[in-house]
């Protein structure tokens, strides 16, 4: 085998990202010393972006089937029936790191990523979704973080015409060093004609499509795979950069080629692009692969094939085609102007085999590479040590409440409650003329050419997961579900993004691990198996002066079908003089609240208990009265609690409300499996099946709560108020 230059020394390996422990496994899968693009290979392999080393153990816990599940973990994306013969197909995927070191870039290539696990699968992409988190809006960095996050999303979506339909956006000091961008794209495909991975038959010709390779993303899944330290800003050069009207042409490319029989399998080129599509393809088919990479598209000079197989240049898929098909597909693909070349072959040795220059540069056995990869079992507190460990504060009684209409106006001038009216104008929810709903519990897109919507949600609630890992990973599944049935629809799958801190520290392993067990729990009572989903860990920053790791976020991306979106609800008033009512149980419980926090001071108490029979039968109350046209207008109770809810509706609607007398603890408590719902007769609701609280009637130009108002031109210009004075102003 040809030698490739570069001596393999213990700071070469540590570069890498390999402990030696890892190194010493490398040694013995190979029976010799790595070259050092065999090194490289590993070194991504073996990152935690792409072996989930550190959380494959308990990934295997969750549950993720249901007879409505046609594809779950362990491919590009999650695949569900939706009936009449067709399929939604989804995921989630973080670009965290890369958003934190180049915020436009990274976002946009988060967003053109995701796209691509979804039409890799066959399936048209229909809507796009985020879940985003920030620091402090006063920290210095974070209004350039905002502004370039948003505009990379946007530029993207926008210009590849899928539209964004939905989407959350928080503030809280954890991540002031380390934002989150998590990214979720949701297509919708044949079911008969789904495209999955497995490179199969011996001498089939392995074919790259797409854009050229470059030198950017180098290292891409190592960075991603660590914390930052005060160098965040040197990591630049891993940052992929993008192009979406190159993704777009990729799109249609790749659609009219699926529309034959020419494809055997299929793989988008993501985190350590060339190398894991390869290895992936051949150990999903339980192959082997060899390719020559003299003949890989380059637009740069000089390219040795470490730099080729570790970039992560965007908008490149790798197929494995039928003999004979070659032709046929590189006209399609000539005619889109895009690359295509023949680089290889698959083969029945189980090993990657590179050849540059004639020589074999690599030859690596694929099961160290995937399948026995490294898999840690972490050490992680018990429940009872990790809320030692937390501190957080009892709530040993609830403050006395203040002039509520009051304090709901300062609440929703504050960052997490605040109108996101500056970010989602960036998105073009729009275009493909298939929106339903934006702006609402949930983003609703027809399915083309039927009565049928799919209802797409993102949630997590990170302060209750700090303050409880278990119950906030329920809740997390929880407020996903609730949302989905605000609208009408019948939840069916969830896809997530757990991004955590690092877990080699055992009490954010501890997050992790019981994060993962609420959210099972929840899964298996509300018959919403996860499908899909990532894991980003080592999000914490070294460079904000002494470990600062964000708050455990397992963010859930939740879809769900409507059978005919005639029936669709949405959440703003729709006349004066109907009935308001709270659907579910309210107690007096504070703790980790928004009011508690905003108006009080105090991040203390337990996070609100999810009873998980409530959330299912008030969810299946909650649809059935929609689809029976009962109930006029429908939204969740999450943060900020009842009165909130109330003044989102109001404004929505443009109507005001008279609410009877109620405490602070009533009107800002954040109790789960809950609705506001508004009826026109008294004969809509009956109190022998629905658990229901009349609490006022809809009319005027204010909100009234008891003795205190608030008039919608104030609760408006709250609302509008933080945006428009950080970005604006």
């Amino acid at each position: 085998m040809a030698t490739v230059e570069s001596q393999i020394t213990p700071e070469v390996v540590e570069q890498h990202g390999l402990s030696p422990e890892e190194y010493e496994r490398v040694l013995h899968a190979l029976g010799r010393e790595p070259n050092l693009v065999e090194l490289g290979i590993f070194s991504v392999m073996w990152s935690e972006h792409c072996s989930y080393k550190s959380s494959r153990l308990h990934l295997k816990k969750l549950p993720t089937e249901a007879p409505w599940v046609i594809c779950g973990p362990g491919e590009n994306a999650g695949v569900i029936d939706i009936g009449d013969g067709q399929a939604a197909i989804f995921k989630m995927e973080s670009h965290n790191h890369p958003s934190y070191i180049e915020p436009y870039q990274g976002a946009a290539t988060g967003v053109g990523g995701i796209l691509r696990d979804v039409f890799t699968m066959g399936a048209r992409p229909v809507a796009n979704a985020n879940a985003l988190r920030f620091g402090r809006p006063e920290h210095p960095k974070m209004q350039h973080l905002v502004k370039g996050v948003v505009a990379g999303i946007g530029g993207y979506g926008n210009c590849v015409g899928v539209p964004t339909v939905c989407g959350e956006t928080n503030f809280h000091p954890a991540y002031d060093g380390n934002i989150l961008v998590n990214a979720m794209t949701v297509g919708v495909a044949d079911a008969d004609k789904i495209f999955y991975s497995a490179a199969t038959g011996v001498g089939n010709p392995i074919v790259y499509v797409g854009s050229k390779t470059g030198r950017d993303g180098i290292h891409g899944a190592t960075m991603a795979s660590a914390d930052f330290g005060e160098d965040a800003d040197a990591k630049r050069p891993t940052v992929q950069v993008g192009d979406p009207f190159t993704e777009k042409l990729l799109i249609e490319a790749c659609l009219e080629l699926m529309a034959t029989d020419a494809i055997v399998a299929i793989q988008d080129m993501g985190a350590a692009g060339l190398t894991s599509s390869s290895v992936e393809m051949a150990t999903n088919g339980k192959a082997g692969i060899r390719l020559d990479m003299n003949k890989v598209p380059c637009r740069e000079e000089g390219m040795t094939p470490y730099e080729m197989m570790l970039s992560e240049s965007q908008e490149r898929m790798l197929m494995v085609l039928k003999p004979g098909k070659e032709a046929m597909a590189e006209a399609i693909f000539r005619k889109w102007e895009l690359d295509f070349a023949v680089i290889g072959e698959v083969t029945d040795t189980r090993h990657m085999v590179l050849e540059f220059n004639g020589e074999v540069v690599c030859d690596i056995p694929l099961g160290p590479l995937a399948a026995d990869a490294p898999e840690y079992d972490r050490p992680y507190l018990s429940k009872q040590e990790y809320k030692t460990w937390a501190e957080v504060s009892a709530l040993a009684e609830n403050p006395a409440g203040g002039d509520i209409c009051a304090d709901l106006l300062k609440l929703l001038a504050t960052p997490n409650l605040a109108s996101k009216y500056w970010i989602s104008e960036q998105y073009d929810s729009q275009v493909g003329a298939d929106t339903l709903q934006t702006g609402g519990d949930a983003g609703v897109v027809r399915v083309h050419g039927s009565k049928k919507a799919l209802a797409i949600s993102t949630d997590c609630t990170p302060r209750y997961v700090y303050a409880d890992p278990y119950e906030g990973g329920k809740q997390a599944i929880a407020e996903a579900y609730r949302n989905l049935n605000a609208v009408g629809a019948r939840p069916l799958a969830v896809t997530n993004c757990l991004n955590f801190a690092n877990p080699q520290r055992p009490e954010i392993m501890s997050q992790f691990v019981h994060a993962l067990e609420g959210m099972g729990d929840a899964c298996r009572a509300l018959d919403f198996p996860i499908v899909s989903g990532n894991v980003s860990l080592y999000n914490e920053s070294k460079a904000t002066g002494g470990g600062s790791a964000i708050l455990p976020t397992p963010a859930i991306g939740g879809v769900g079908l409507i059978d005919d979106y005639d029936t669709m609800a949405t959440m703003g008033f729709k006349a004066a003089g109907e009935h308001i009512a709270v659907i579910g149980p309210n107690y007096p419980e504070l703790g980790q609240s928004l009011w508690l926090r905003e108006i009080h001071g105090l991040e203390a108490g337990e996070p609100p208990r999810v009873d998980l029979a409530d959330e299912k039968i008030n969810g299946e109350i909650v649809r059935k009265l929609i689809a029976a046209g009962k109930v006029t207008a429908v939204h969740d109770i999450s943060d900020g609690g009842l009165a909130v809810a109330l003044a989102e509706m109001a404004l929505a609607g443009g109507i005001g409300a008279t609410i009877d007398a109620m405490t602070s603890e009533f009107a800002f408590n954040e109790s789960q499996a809950r609705y506001i719902v508004t009826y026109r007769s008294e004969s809509d609701l009956d109190r022998s099946e629905v658990p229901f609280e009349r609490i006022g009637m809809t009319g005027g130009n204010a909100l009234r709560i008891g003795d205190s108002s608030a008039s919608l031109t104030d609760l408006r210009e709250a609302h509008r108020s933080f945006f428009h004075d950080w970005m604006e102003g």
